[in-house]
């Protein structure tokens, strides 16, 4: 534990260019949503664009298609085929790949629920992409006993929170919850991902550095805070930033969202959609991006 490093500054902000386009800021495929899970997915998408994404897509099952495009113009949609329970089926493999193989980043899980299909759909990705992979909610679920599958080429960032954490190291939640740095950077040493344990005081690590957040509140603690949190970590990947640099800045503007919604609608009265309205202001209060 001595060789950690601690680091307790904001990485350099990516540069927005003058003479930059949509193809500059990167391509975000967002995997997820299900039959009534079409807000987490639409969540993310949100996320994402409010991170800086230049184009951001949303791949999730037909039937939800329509309701996650209504939310919001500014996302693409990509409807998939899906099986009896409205989650996506593994015949979405074939619509799906060409996608994810030409993104900057990656995220799956938010609203995904979980198959064997979604499994096997699940190690595809893994095993054939080397762009950055953001995995959270029941991609966590589905990747338990298969961390092997975290070797690839590309980046690895897994955002559990704590009851995810302990489904993938096989501890109960009241252990991850008293050793949370010491888990965090074990795990992410062991299968060399950037691990981004949530919850108060937010673990980051790589394994060899470790970052814990400051900003957010207990009113976050509502679902769908986690999904928005998903699309912009996702974002700022796609914009070339280094995972553990982009895991930090993420949860520092995520948070930050959290503490300005929380002045204007109390931390009761706040909700996951709230955030991605306020990602905007809390840009506003770190923008000093590097020359």
């Amino acid at each position: 534990m001595s060789s950690i490093r601690r680091i307790t500054e904001l990485p350099a902000l990516p540069l927005r260019l003058a003479d930059s386009h949509k193809g500059t800021y990167g391509r975000v495929l967002l995997i997820g949503g299900s039959a009534g899970m079409s807000g987490a997915a639409a969540l993310s998408g949100l996320g994402a664009l409010r991170g800086g994404a230049g184009l951001v897509y949303v791949a999730t099952p037909c039937s939800v298609a329509s309701i996650v495009a209504a939310i919001e113009p500014s996302y693409l949609t990509i409807p998939l085929p899906e099986d009896e329970r409205g989650r996506i089926a593994l015949e979405a493999l074939e619509t799906l790949q060409p996608h994810w193989l030409a993104a900057d980043c990656v995220a799956v899980g938010p609203g995904l629920g979980q198959s064997d299909e979604l499994r096997l759909l699940l190690a595809q990705i893994l095993q054939t992409t080397v762009s950055p992979c953001v995995l959270d909610a029941d991609a966590l679920n589905l990747l338990v006993g298969h961390e092997d599958w975290l070797a690839g080429a590309g980046p690895r960032l897994l955002t559990p929170h704590p009851g995810e954490f302990a489904r993938l190291t096989g501890r109960t939640i009241a252990e991850v919850q008293s050793r949370r740095e010491e888990l965090a950077l074990a795990f992410a040493r062991k299968n060399q991902v950037t691990l981004v344990l949530k919850g108060a005081g937010t673990v980051i690590t790589d394994g060899e550095r470790v970052h814990i957040n400051t900003t957010g509140n207990a009113g976050m603690a509502t679902g769908g805070t986690g999904d928005v949190l998903t699309g912009l970590l996702a974002a700022l990947c796609a914009q070339q930033m280094p995972a553990f640099e982009a895991a930090c800045l993420a949860c520092h503007l995520h948070g930050l969202a959290g503490d300005l919604a929380a002045e204007e609608w109390s931390q009761p009265g706040m909700m996951a959609s709230d955030l991605p309205r306020y990602l905007g202001r809390a840009w506003q209060q770190v923008w000093h991006p590097s020359q």
